[in-house]
């Protein structure tokens, strides 16, 4: 009785002023005592609370399955102490939630057992726990989504490297062709006339340059072919590439299907490595056909079959790629002619010839050779470091009465040679241009002649529709009053 007594002083005097909340209990769990810190955490008084049994507290909050497995454990005869854990959620005096940690000891009276239930607060514990469990699994989450964005991102790389390969692939194939072209001197570098022939040229470019219809260029040797396919181009909304010229007269015949297709290493006899063909190099681009009329009978469907679907394998490959190209071919041949005799596909001159534009002559566009000469002159002899400030104006007269089988280009050769036996300020024409006069020129159709021919040629092709769908006005890009008005100064008449 008196270590009872003691115990309990001992609770009063000392643990009584212990900041954490302390309970005894007897051994049949009923509440001897608790200490101020427990009255003030869980809002009670000891009216309410010595004498009850612990699991009828707090409206019956201590009846949880972990605190009776903490009292009714059976404890070792000669243990007087034990020290058990438990974490259970109550409901303080402020109604937060509160993590408990309780820890019971056991002392051994004469009379009975008494139980020291000590309750520690755990509550800021178990809130940095589940925050820091919150931070793992956002982290987690942010570490998956890290992962995903970089295994993306290095599939995306993967991707953006195999591209930039096939770009540079196709730029080392393009500064190859540019090396090329930049041997080459061009004519002249600007479209140089103020005649109305010429000045219909103009109109022609400007009025189908910023479409993708295929263009036919038709002209005499030397009469500029190119460079309208090269206003043609810088013109049009591809103009940010290259355009890639193929000259179909320029290769033998066995050559050519290589040279605008491409083929694989080992395709046939010699083909040592892969060559990209000029229609893989022109993808996004302008391809010029020069010389079209040159281009074998055997080859001709291949070329229709790409114009038309896009589509091509190169030789030795069962791999088709596909392209968007726009097409403009040139020739001075009269391909309606070279249909009839068999020797040019029809449907292929069809497929060419939507868009027809004609040059003129130089013999017919005579007031564009002062213009000619002053700049060919001034050009040469800047290369050739010359001054030549004098035409003779007899020079001027025969060079405008001259023929000019070989057009603009042979003009340029004449001047040249002029430039170089001059040794003065005045121009000395070295040629006696007597060999081919104008007058003496063959089978040479005015312009309007051309443009008659052609307009109604079209017309019967559309069975004389002027306008509305698949109409001449259409066919030709022209609107259908200015057809009518060239059907009316032609007298273009349906018979």
């Amino acid at each position: 009785m008196q270590m009872r007594k003691n115990f309990l002083l001992f609770f009063d005097e000392i643990l009584g002023a212990v900041r954490e909340p302390l309970l005894l209990l007897d051994d049949e769990l009923r509440v001897v005592r608790a200490n101020r810190a427990f009255y003030q955490f869980f809002g009670v008084d000891p009216g309410e609370t010595e004498g009850e049994v612990i699991y009828h507290l707090g409206n019956h909050q201590w009846d949880i399955p972990r605190l009776r497995e903490l009292f009714e454990t059976i404890l070792p005869e000669n243990t007087e102490f034990n020290d058990f854990e438990v974490e259970h959620t109550f409901e303080a005096i402020d109604f937060k939630i509160m993590h408990l940690n309780a820890r019971r000891i056991c002392s051994k009276t004469e009379e009975n057992q008494l139980i020291l239930l000590a309750i520690e607060d755990v509550t800021e514990r178990e809130y940095s726990r589940r925050n820091l469990d919150e931070i793992v699994k956002q982290r987690t989450v942010e570490l998956r989504k890290s992962r995903k964005n970089a295994e993306d991102s290095r599939e995306i790389a993967e991707t953006a490297l195999e591209e930039i390969k096939k770009l540079k692939d196709q730029l080392e194939v393009e500064r190859a062709y540019l090396l090329e072209e930049i041997k080459l001197e061009f004519n002249y570098d600007n479209i140089i006339g103020q005649s109305n022939e010429i000045k219909y040229v103009f109109y022609k470019i400007e009025q189908i340059a910023a479409t993708d219809t295929t263009v036919l260029v038709l002209g005499e040797t030397g009469t500029g072919k190119e460079l309208v396919a090269r206003a043609i181009h810088d013109l049009s909304q591809r103009r940010d590439r290259a355009m890639v010229k193929m000259n179909c007269a320029a290769l033998p015949a066995n050559l050519i299907e290589s040279e605008l297709f491409g083929h694989e290493r080992g395709a046939f006899t010699g083909a040592n490595t892969k060559r990209i063909g000029r229609f893989e190099l022109a993808n996004g681009t302008t391809l010029f056909l020069d010389e079209i009329g040159e281009l074998p009978l055997e080859l001709q469907p291949k070329l229709l079959q790409v114009i038309e679907s896009g589509k091509f394998e190169r030789l030795g490959s069962s791999h088709t790629q596909n392209v968007d190209v726009r097409i403009i071919a040139a020739t001075n041949r009269n391909l309606e002619r070279e249909v009839h005799e068999g020797r040019f596909r029809k449907d292929l001159w069809y497929r060419l010839n939507i868009f027809p534009i004609t040059l003129p002559a130089l013999r017919d566009r005579l007031d564009d050779i002062p213009l000619l000469v002053k700049y060919f002159v001034r050009k040469i002899a800047k290369r050739l470091g010359k001054k030549i400030d004098i035409i003779p104006a007899s020079a001027m007269t025969t060079l405008q009465n001259y023929g000019w089988p070989g057009n603009v280009r042979e003009l340029e050769n004449v001047l040249e040679r002029a430039v170089i036996n001059s040794s003065g300020p005045k121009l000395n024409l070295f040629d006696e241009l007597k060999q081919s006069p104008r007058s003496a020129t063959p089978n040479v159709q005015t312009l309007e002649a051309v443009e008659r021919e052609h307009i109604t040629r079209v017309l019967e092709q559309t069975n004389w529709k002027v306008s509305g769908k698949n109409s001449a006005a259409e066919i030709l890009g022209i609107e259908r009053s200015t057809l009518r008005a060239r059907m009316r100064k032609l007298n273009i008449r349906k018979v």
